[in-house]
């Protein structure tokens, strides 16, 4: 089965259930006219294409229910409800404290913790943002790297945020004391170029890096 629906690069895509018609979904955003599309898995056909992203669409992410979550170029974080077929709530990170003004970067990455309480966003200043889902605001956002932030992830227990980046670097913050305050964080392995991709092992203090220099890594974390 091949789509064919985008007229641009895809950059990301997720899988969703539809519980009100029991089908999967998967949802694909990228470049172009800059729409989401939503295709019925079991025909490829694609039955909606949302739009409200002004630039690039970078990063998808679901977290199971009707809701799914986007991150674009044009720097805004949108959450989509499917039982509305619409974008329901948008999000544009302000800068960290002490630098400056302005209205955030592109945002390349984005997750939500398994409570569904915790928005990340990780975006092109090296910056990343923790977001209140349910209360509605930004808790804060800090800088665990040097440059682009380009992959985030919750750990299964949500006690740890997991970040990578173009700086070689891969970051491990602690979540576990009071989010508004500094947040501790430490470099927990690097590479020899532009990491891309971080994603945490399902059970185990572990986790699974990909980056430019080729290679994919599996790295163990000692137990805490």
């Amino acid at each position: 089965m091949e789509l064919t629906m985008h007229d641009g690069t895809v950059r990301d895509l997720c899988f969703m259930e539809d519980l009100s018609n029991k089908s999967s979904l998967l949802i694909s955003g990228g470049a172009g006219d800059c729409k989401i599309y939503i295709t019925d898995c079991a025909t490829g056909t694609p039955f909606q294409a949302l739009s409200g992203h002004s630039g690039h669409i970078l990063s998808l992410y679901t977290w199971g229910g009707a809701m799914f979550v986007s991150g674009s170029q044009d720097k805004t974080v949108r959450f989509w409800d499917l039982r509305t077929r619409g974008c329901v709530n948008i999000v544009t990170a302000p800068p960290p404290s002490g630098m400056g003004s302005g209205k955030g970067a592109p945002v390349a990455a984005v997750a939500v913790d398994p409570s569904g309480r915790l928005l990340v966003s990780g975006h092109d200043d090296s910056t990343c943002m923790l977001y209140d889902i349910r209360g509605n605001r930004v808790i804060q956002c800090f800088k665990p790297h040097s440059q682009d932030v380009r992959s985030v992830r919750f750990s299964p227990s949500a006690y740890y945020l997991l970040t990578v980046s173009y700086d070689h670097k891969i970051v491990l913050t602690d979540l576990q004391g009071d989010l508004t305050q500094p947040l501790p964080s430490i470099v927990v392995a690097e590479h020899q170029d532009k990491v891309i991709q971080g994603r945490w092992h399902p059970s185990e203090f572990s986790f699974l890096s990909t980056s430019a220099d080729k290679t994919a890594t599996l790295w163990a974390l000692p137990p805490v």
